[in-house]
């Protein structure tokens, strides 16, 4: 290579599980059979009405051209039943929405809009890889916020205010995710109220990622935009990747107030041309699943939750039975050098796959995440080949 990378090309690193997933790929090319317990990719099919959605959209003629950089109406309406259905939260569909390739994107764009070089940038020390690699890429000073094991991986707020107070620059966003992934922890009001008053003390936007709200969850779920003033400092990502298993559709958007909302848009109309209809329109159609659809949803990942209890049980792990989302958080034993060691001698030896902990931040050393996007049979098939001799044990 000739040409040298740009400063954010060269201190940026391949996603872990773009890497780890072509040695899973090579393995399988070579003939073993590998039980992928690492990502979160839903396995089970989106609603009927859906897919009839995206048929009936996609033989229309008008269905194929450039759409509007918003979203159409219909999916813009879609949302905003949906908020008001699932959180009870009121949006204006013109307004207060913007459709997104899924909240990755979302991340991306929020932070080019908001943060210069240099800018401070909160991200939880356990969180999702794209927090800090995207802030980074940016150009911005990512501060870490620690977050609490003994009190349910709740934020550190003292700390998150000595962060603030003792950063040399300003701090403009602070990323949260809750329900948490990778923990598990659950979504609470008094969090979100905390959350809030704290962006309003400190002038931060607060990012909110809030995808895993409709899964195994023990309560009804929230929205941080149902806590007062919350539109003043925040924005909410979404998506219908886990909640309504469509992750390669790559639909999301953000909420929040108009000026949010445009704001990101001037950045997002020079990125994209828009999202193809007919993925808009089952889109919409998607967010009218019944209550009992999730339920039968749930259903079937319940199942799969006692099966990966006692996957992890075979490891001699640790883990609360109060967690939310798509994936269970397990903390070692100490006869366990590493999560890496662990996890590559269960991929070559075992053949199967669970992702190490130390991808969602340094503090993730001696967990291991284990995904419930495979069928029950198939983690019980797991846990039988665990239970042979395993010499990591």
């Amino acid at each position: 290579m000739i040409i040298p990378l740009a400063h954010r090309a060269d201190q940026t690193q391949e996603y872990y599980f773009s890497v780890k997933l072509a040695e899973v790929r090579r393995l399988v090319a070579a003939g073993h059979d590998v039980i992928n317990l690492g990502i979160g990719n839903p396995d089970l099919m989106p609603s009927v009405n859906t897919i009839d959605a995206l048929i009936r959209s996609a033989q229309q003629p008008t269905s194929h051209g450039y759409q509007p950089y918003k979203g159409t109406p219909g999916l813009r309406k879609g949302i905003t039943r949906f908020y008001d259905h699932t959180y009870g939260v009121t949006l204006d569909p013109d307004t207060e929405i913007l459709p997104l390739i899924g909240s990755k994107e979302g991340i991306t764009h929020i932070s080019l809009t908001f943060l210069n070089d240099g800018d401070g940038v909160l991200v939880p020390e356990l969180g999702y890889p794209a927090y800090r690699a995207v802030s980074s890429m940016v150009g911005a000073t990512v501060r870490e916020y620690p977050l609490l094991e003994h009190d349910g991986w709740q934020p550190d707020w003292e700390a998150m205010t000595d962060l603030v107070a003792g950063s040399p620059t300003r701090t403009k966003i602070i990323w949260m995710n809750y329900p948490h992934m990778p923990t598990g922890a659950p979504a609470t009001r008094a969090l979100f109220e905390r959350a809030v008053r704290f962006a309003h003390d400190h002038q931060i936007l607060l990012g909110h990622d809030n995808p895993y709200s409709l899964i195994l969850n023990k309560k009804p779920p929230i929205s941080l935009l149902s806590v007062d003033g919350a539109k003043d400092v925040a924005v909410e990502l979404n998506s219908l990747s886990k909640s309504h298993n469509m992750a390669g559709w790559r639909i999301g958007w953000m909420a929040g107030a108009r000026s949010y909302v445009d704001a990101v848009l001037t950045i997002k109309s020079n990125v994209d041309s828009g999202q193809f209809k007919p993925l808009m329109d089952a889109a919409a159609e998607a967010l009218t699943n019944s209550d009992a659809w999730h339920q039968e949803r749930n259903a079937v990942y319940q199942g799969r939750l006692n099966a990966v209890h006692a996957l992890l049980d075979a490891l001699n792990c640790t883990y609360s039975t109060d967690q939310e989302g798509l994936f269970i958080w397990a903390k070692l034993p100490d006869t366990v050098e590493s999560a890496e060691a662990l996890v590559d001698d269960l991929l070559y030896k075992k053949h199967v796959f669970i992702a190490p902990g130390f991808i969602f931040g340094p503090k993730g050393n001696r967990y291991v995440r284990v995904s419930l996007c495979m069928p029950k049979e198939r983690i019980e098939e797991a846990v039988g080949r665990l239970n042979q001799d395993f010499s990591m044990i």
